[in-house]
């Protein structure tokens, strides 16, 4: 775990613990070896560094490539094992970097959504995800997180300290038979 890693954990669980009291339901399906995939639904900013805290070791996480143009984000990201994703379509080059990090062995949290919900309400999934797990049958466990929007919502305002609750499901396992084609 780099330097700049460890300090964001360490302070993403001071801040979910002491301002929004957050609680981890099922933590112990969380795979905290080999790669997998965390797909969660996406309310707010807050949900990476609170969802990175379910996991005992560093993951990798998809974010806004318009991000980085952000002068302190942009320096941050990268050091935090942020893979940048463009918005504008497929970005085949994150798609890849995805599929690499997990053949290394490693975790990513991705927001199927692709991103925030205006109304708090589940959106549509964006392509990739299918294709992602197709190449690398990384096992993908399901969260869902709850508050999050009510701590800060997509359009701005104040930060508000509501209690924040993630769920974590029943892992998916995958194999090779699953891509099967039936007849």
């Amino acid at each position: 775990m780099n330097f700049y890693y460890c300090v964001g954990y360490h302070l993403s669980r001071l801040a979910g613990r002491w301002f929004f009291r957050l609680r981890v339901i099922h933590r112990e399906r969380m795979i905290q070896s080999g790669p997998v995939i965390l797909a969660m639904n996406h309310q707010s900013y807050l949900d990476p560094p609170l969802a990175g805290t379910t996991c005992d070791r560093p993951i990798y996480f998809l974010a806004r490539r318009t991000l980085l143009d952000i002068p302190l984000l942009g320096w941050v990201l990268p050091k935090v094992n942020v893979i940048p994703v463009n918005q504008e379509g497929v970005d085949r080059a994150a798609i890849k970097a995805l599929i690499r990090v997990l053949q290394a062995g490693n975790g990513v949290l991705v927001f199927p959504e692709g991103s925030r919900t205006v109304d708090g309400n589940l959106q549509p999934a964006e392509p990739g995800l299918g294709l992602v797990i197709a190449k690398t049958l990384a096992p993908v466990v399901p969260m869902r997180i709850f508050g999050a929007r009510e701590a800060l919502p997509r359009g701005g305002g104040p930060l508000r300290l509501v209690p924040i609750t993630i769920v974590i499901g029943e892992p998916i396992l995958f194999s090779a038979a699953d891509l099967e084609t039936p007849g």
